[in-house]
């Protein structure tokens, strides 16, 4: 089985996403970033751990992630809010251009404060350019990132205080599974 770790160790994504220090608290180290993810999981800050797995996953597998953990993070999903998502798993499923193109419209359509319109942002800047047109600027490597953080961080926030630990738990493991290999591939 091939592993998808693209990074020997933690500081490695701080080194390759500078972003990631706006968004995760924890200093970086040189530990594993398994080891490091999990440690940020049962740190003070466990949403810290839920940014570093959006930085460390591949964009496809980052988007594909966000899509699970908010489909198990809420049983009652909107019609609008499971648009959104499946609108991101079909680029996840085949992503062209095309695919993430709808997906940036599904997301610029949606209302900020929802989660699931951060996951079609997220599928949505994966790559190409922000916006079509004679000014179309290319998106920046972080955003897919950092969209995905704040899906599942907003999907967070809808479970009590006293469960968001064990979702958080979950949702990390759900991301080990994906570094793992082909077993837990996405689509």
């Amino acid at each position: 089985m091939q592993s998808r770790l693209r990074f020997a160790t933690a500081r490695e994504v701080f080194d390759s996403f500078p972003s990631a220090t706006d968004d995760i608290k924890a200093e970086p180290t040189d530990q594993s970033p398994l080891v490091f993810a999990r440690a940020l999981a049962d740190g003070p800050t466990p949403e810290d751990a839920i940014g570093f797995c959006a930085y460390l996953l591949p964009r496809r597998e980052a988007v594909w992630w966000a899509c699970q953990c908010l489909r198990s993070l809420s049983s009652a999903l909107t019609p609008a809010e499971m648009t959104f998502i499946e609108t991101a798993e079909a680029w996840v499923r085949e992503p062209d251009d095309h695919r993430r193109r709808a997906a940036v419209n599904v997301g610029l359509a949606g209302n900020r404060n929802g989660a699931a319109t951060w996951v079609a942002l997220a599928a949505g800047w994966s790559g190409g350019t922000m916006m079509a047109g004679e000014n179309a600027v290319p998106c920046p490597p972080h955003l897919t990132a950092k969209a995905v953080r704040v899906a599942v961080l907003t999907g967070l926030a809808r479970i009590s205080a006293g469960d968001r630990a064990g979702r958080i738990r979950a949702c990390l493991e759900g991301a080990v599974r994906l570094l793992a290999g082909p077993s837990g591939s996405a689509g």
